[in-house]
């Protein structure tokens, strides 16, 4: 089966804006870039893009090279009450203490849900929500599985794997440094990609049957792949294809996020 990610995220983006329509109000996103070069300029477009034709207004912070950590914290907090979710869209420059500003996210504005720890059930940061969606809606458990995620980034393999290990599975987690990865990838009943090697992954290194939720984008003559070859479509039970699978319903997610977010702070508004 090879899952139509666009379909999926047609499908939750009428959901969301039925469910803002109804709400009667316009949520607000803050988006925070440094130095944007082509690619993010793209992802921020499409991004602006998809909330507009839902109802959601988007803001972008725009920061200067030599940006400081302080800079951006002093924004967050000037910005906070105003916004009803906050995106740091990476990467930033090599002086700003990354891992200090996405800690200082406050949870309630956290769309991206960067400080994940597998103890959500609503809020998911946006690659585990498109596996989560597509799992719940093909009626798949992964209890007891064995689960092998290729790659331990901060937006897909570290999340991926909180998520696998909370859901019961049996989970293995291969970086560069992994020795016999391929005998780990033979092993696996789900496999998760999110190296950003185009096409490591063959029809041999795979078993009959096996999940492939392929996250690991990158480019390959010109053209946008993934960690797996699309050959292992034929042998698996279940794939997502570059592009065209996990991409577009990480965006429906996200957005999706933001609405739950403010449908919480509207009914149930805490103190600061």
């Amino acid at each position: 089966m090879i899952i139509d990610g666009n379909a999926i995220a047609r499908d939750i983006y009428a959901e969301l804006t039925e469910r803002i329509r109804e709400n009667g109000y316009r949520p607000h996103l803050t988006v925070f870039t440094c130095a944007p070069n082509f690619e993010t300029q793209k992802f921020l477009a499409l991004k602006r893009k998809r909330a507009g034709e839902v109802g959601i207004a988007v803001n972008v912070i725009e920061f200067g090279e030599s940006v400081t950590t302080e800079e951006v914290l002093l924004t967050f907090t000037a910005l906070g009450a105003h916004t009803d979710g906050i995106i740091v869209q990476l990467p930033f420059p090599s002086q700003v203490r990354i891992d200090e500003i996405l800690a200082r996210i406050p949870g309630t504005l956290d769309v991206d849900a960067v400080n994940y720890d597998g103890s959500s059930e609503t809020i998911l940061p946006p690659v585990v929500g498109a596996i989560h969606e597509i799992l719940t809606r093909e009626q798949l458990d992964i209890e007891g599985k064995e689960v092998v995620v290729v790659g331990n980034g901060r937006l897909v393999g570290k999340p991926a794997a909180h998520y696998a290990v909370r859901r019961g599975a049996r989970v293995t987690v291969l970086t560069k440094d992994s020795k016999n990865i391929y005998d780990a990838i033979a092993r696996a009943e789900v496999l998760i990609c999110g190296a950003g090697n185009p096409h490591m992954i063959t029809p041999a290194h795979i078993q009959e049957g096996v999940l492939i939720f392929d996250a690991g984008t990158s480019e390959s003559g010109g053209v946008l792949a993934g960690d797996v070859d699309p050959l292992c479509s034929e042998k698996a039970a279940l794939f997502t294809p570059v592009p065209g699978g996990i991409g577009p319903i990480t965006v429906a997610v996200l957005l999706r996020n933001l609405v739950i977010l403010k449908d919480e702070q509207t009914h149930y508004p805490q103190s600061v």
